[in-house]
């Protein structure tokens, strides 16, 4: 029996990125749910328990086998997983409120082989809510932050170790070598090689698909171009099918480029079906961003299902495939413990339907982006189709934010308490005590809700916006300001940066229609361009505009610009663009007609998603 490791997962949005980080190390990983067998328990070298959206200080709390806790097999618990290796002996669990999101700082406080070859202090990437406020009986304090005075602890004894951060997202700088030390106390050798990941997704392929043939969703983007290039390996042309469709919600002359970047990579068995105009119809009108990716999603099968009539499939003998990755699922809320921080169009009802019947096949859906363009190069697919920016199937549709232009009385509650709260943090102590200067801003709130995800749960909230009185700043005193602003301030979920706004503006009236689309196409063009002139394009791991109708008049709006970096979806911080190329983008939109207002989205995933919706 292969030797490997275990990562229970009670629902955390990083679950599957500890096993990521594991096999990449060189450790054959699997996770598995916490109500695991004391036999499947014992099989693992050793168990990670993953962090999730519970907490140990209300009434909802995951069932897990107790019995995990009296086995001899070394156990790491991380942020949840800390927090109930904790109270389970004996430790107080308690609200930090409002939490620490995104980078913090940890001072070793007694050694441990976690720690061989790690320097302090060390960068790390915090996301939690509660925290532990007293020792667990038996253990020792390892680490701590100035917000968490016991960020890790560990009992040698019992071969047991816990820890507030999260070690397995880039931002915590010794994470791999915190998870390599890990796996050489459990004694684990090394029996993973992620070259052979491609060689297994094709013979799972032939597996699943059996003699069927199989029509795949093509957007373009990097995920489904993989597997349309898996599938046609391990079945050939013949028997896939690639069905492109132009929803209304692509780039400038986006599908255009997609056929002939395909043609050229020598794939002929593709189709591409214009249907933007039911798909505008699908989405008129809707301004919650849940409902909306709902309707894309249940769309793409009503117009799979016109296709498969007109070119007389037969349904019984067809797979549909999709390129769904593992962070599609867990922010979909698919994961047993998961909250749903939003509903991707591969994991709408319909879609799911068609998993419960067998009929979906997903081979990249146990992976991450920069696994799957490892495979695009194993395979031999070109740059340019595999460096592409993500774009998924909703495509722009989620990135223009629609509004009646009247906020309820219970988002006027909202904004007005979140107005309140901002005005109450001590802008001046927080900058002296991290030595930030030359730094002057006023604050105000957006008039616009947008999705994050903080400890594991979906917000919807307000964005903090800083009116900074020059136009250069240093980034990383915006980052501290953001993470401050955000951890402090429940009531909004982003802080974002005023470039230039036109007076008179408030909220408008506004859909996902042709016009807002059109005009968000020209603005995305613009900033494309202007990356790749200044050769910032491959830097950042996507850009997203994004479309408000906070504006003068109606059919005007305001663009908030969202360059981010990222290794793997699950965390990212934003670009700090040269301040030249930002200029330069800036000038050129100011230039639009339509534009009244320009920001900067300077928040972190977490507490932020990449996207507005």
């Amino acid at each position: 029996m292969k030797e490997k490791l275990l990562v229970l997962d009670f629902g955390s949005q990083y679950a599957h990125l500890i096993v990521k980080r594991l096999r990449r190390l060189g450790y054959y990983t699997e996770i598995a749910a916490p109500s695991i067998s004391m036999n499947q328990a014992n099989e693992a070298k050793g168990i990670i328990f993953s962090g999730g959206p519970a907490t140990l200080t209300g009434d909802f709390f995951p069932h897990f086998n107790k019995d995990l806790l009296n086995i001899k097999t070394p156990i790491l618990g991380l942020c949840f997983g800390h927090q109930l290796l904790a109270k389970m002996n004996n430790a107080q669990i308690g609200n930090t409120n409002p939490g620490e999101f995104g980078l913090a700082s940890i001072q070793k406080e007694n050694n441990s082989p976690l720690f061989d070859k790690v320097q302090f202090p060390s960068q790390v990437w915090m996301s939690h809510q509660d925290a532990v406020e007293s020792l667990p009986d038996g253990y020792e304090c390892i680490a701590s932050t100035k917000d968490c005075p016991y960020a890790g602890i560990q009992n040698l004894e019992q071969k047991r170790f816990g820890l507030q951060f999260h070690v397995e997202v880039s931002d915590t700088i010794a994470g791999n070598t915190i998870l390599d030390n890990f796996a050489q106390f459990c004694r684990m050798e090394k029996n993973w090689d992620n070259n052979t990941m491609s060689s297994e997704i094709i013979e799972k392929i032939k597996k699943e698909a059996k003699d069927k043939q199989v029509l795949l969703f093509l957007s373009g983007g990097v995920d489904s171009t993989v597997t349309f290039a898996l599938l046609n390996k391990a079945l050939g042309q013949e028997k896939v099918l690639g069905l492109h469709i132009d929803n209304a919600f692509m780039r400038k002359n986006e599908s255009a480029v997609i056929e002939e970047r395909y043609k050229k990579a020598g794939f002929e068995n593709f189709i591409v079906e214009d249907a933007s105009d039911s798909f505008l119809k699908a989405v008129e009108k809707i301004t919650d961003p849940q409902l909306k990716r709902k309707a894309v999603g249940e769309h793409y099968l009503k117009v799979r299902d016109e296709v498969t009539k007109k070119l007389s499939l037969d349904e019984e003998s067809w797979l549909l495939a999709q390129g769904t990755l593992y962070p599609d699922i867990i922010e979909s809320g698919e994961s047993k413990n998961a909250h749903i921080i939003k509903t991707h169009h591969n994991r709408v009802e319909g879609i799911q339907a068609l998993i419960a019947k067998k009929l979906i096949i997903e081979p990249l859906k146990d992976l991450y982006k920069d696994e799957v363009r490892i495979i695009g190069r194993q395979i031999g697919l070109s740059d340019e189709l595999i460096d592409r920016h993500p774009f998924p199937g909703p495509g722009l549709s989620i990135n223009v934010l629609c509004t009646t232009g009247v906020l309820s009385s219970e988002e006027e509650r909202e904004k007005q308490k979140a107005e309140r709260k901002l005005s109450e943090l001590d802008f001046q102590t927080f900058k002296k005590a991290e030595n930030i200067k030359n730094l002057e801003f006023t604050t105000r709130v957006l008039p616009v809700k947008s999705v994050g995800v903080q400890g594991d749960q979906r917000t919807y909230r307000f964005p903090a916006v800083l009116d900074i009185s020059s136009k250069t700043f240093n980034w990383k005193d915006i980052e501290k300001i953001s993470s401050f602003i955000t951890n402090l301030n429940p009531d909004v979920n982003r802080t974002i940066i005023c470039l230039w706004e036109n007076e008179g503006c408030v909220l408008q009236e506004g859909y996902c229609t042709k016009e807002a689309l059109d005009q968000l196409r020209e603005v995305d063009a613009i900033v494309l361009e202007e990356l790749k002139k200044a050769d910032w394009y491959k830097k950042i791991f996507q850009h997203l505009s994004i479309h408000t109708s906070y504006a003068r008049d109606e059919g005007r709006c305001s663009i908030v610009l969202r360059p981010v970096v990222s290794e793997d979806v699950m965390s990212a911080r934003f670009a700090h663009l040269d301040f030249a190329i930002l200029e330069k983008i800036s000038t050129r939109i100011k230039a639009l007609d339509f534009v009244d207002a320009l920001f900067y989205d300077a928040t972190n995933k977490p507490p932020a998603t990449f996207a507005w919706e």
